[in-house]
């Protein structure tokens, strides 16, 4: 089973789609975002900017999917760093942070069929395994901890849960749409944390 190197990254889910909203399977489809995506990208990038503001350097560099909603939060960020504190944060786009490929399923409601496949090996037609899934998402992230320096990677909501098993996290557990994750090797696993502009709250597991 893959496991992910120890050391520190951040995490950030793309902003909301009309497909999030309506309860959608998305997967590969490519989506943009809508207005509250859009907004939510944002805030996202203002409470990064403000961690910079305050002297703090949380990371160097941000690696994004290829896929619209993910690339266009990486860059609303990316430039809210640069109006906020001058930085010129590095962008670079990994097509193996792509969401997991989801077959006939895209584009259908989220249904009985999606605890089975993260658990029981249940693969839709066409589609990608959570095995696979694990397997490529925590190869793409651990390829990214290779540099010394720390990462923000901005994906998918699916590719998470494959990156919390690598960890050995719950794994069903959906994550919030552009809410910063912090992940910090600690001594009983992985300490988790969220933030946002209004505060900062720890799920340790």
């Amino acid at each position: 089973m893959s496991q992910i190197i120890l050391k520190p990254y951040w995490y950030l889910r793309h902003g909301e789609t009309n497909w999030n909203r309506q309860g959608l399977a998305q997967g590969r489809t490519d989506i943009q975002l809508n207005e509250t995506g859009k907004q939510q990208a944002i805030q996202a990038g203002e409470t990064l900017a403000a961690l910079f503001r305050n002297g703090q350097k949380p990371f160097e560099r941000i690696i994004s999917s290829p896929l619209t909603r993910a690339l266009d939060t990486a860059k609303t960020v990316q430039r809210i760093i640069l109006d906020s504190c001058g930085l010129r944060m590095p962008l670079h786009v990994d097509n193996n942070l792509q969401e997991v490929c989801f077959g006939v399923q895209e584009g259908t409601p989220m249904g009985d069929w999606y605890k089975p496949w993260i658990e029981d090996g249940f693969i839709p037609e066409a589609a990608e395994s959570f095995r696979a899934l694990t397997e490529r998402a925590s190869s793409a992230v651990n390829q990214a901890l290779t540099d010394p320096d720390v990462p923000l990677i901005v994906a998918h909501g699916a590719l998470f849960r494959g990156l919390r098993s690598a960890m050995n996290l719950p794994v069903d557990i959906r994550l919030p749409n552009a809410v910063p994750v912090t992940l910090k090797p600690a001594e009983t696993g992985w300490k988790m944390n969220m933030l946002t502009l209004a505060a900062t709250h720890a799920d340790k597991v």
